[in-house]
């Protein structure tokens, strides 16, 4: 979505607007499991944005995100990106 007045918009907000779009594709069709979905979708994208805010260094981005490294490496095997 491309905004004409760019203004810092929190995540909450981010994640507001992405459940609306995802429900109006819904179409009237039930959805499942939306809070697996919703984990799933935003873990990755977190896990990379803040490893690359940290340059890589797990102690970092562990004490970032609030949890112990190795939960950090796990979750990054998880995904494919340890």
């Amino acid at each position: 979505m491309v905004r004409q007045h760019m203004r810092a918009e929190s995540l909450a907000d981010c994640v507001r607007d992405a459940l609306e779009s995802y429900f109006q594709q819904l179409d009237g069709h039930q959805g499942a499991n939306l809070y697996q979905l919703v984990m799933a979708e935003i873990e990755r994208p977190l896990l990379e944005t803040v490893m690359e805010h940290t340059g890589g260094n797990q102690t970092r981005a562990a004490a970032l995100l609030g949890i112990s490294r190795g939960t950090l490496r796990k979750k990054l095997a998880l995904h494919g990106l340890g």
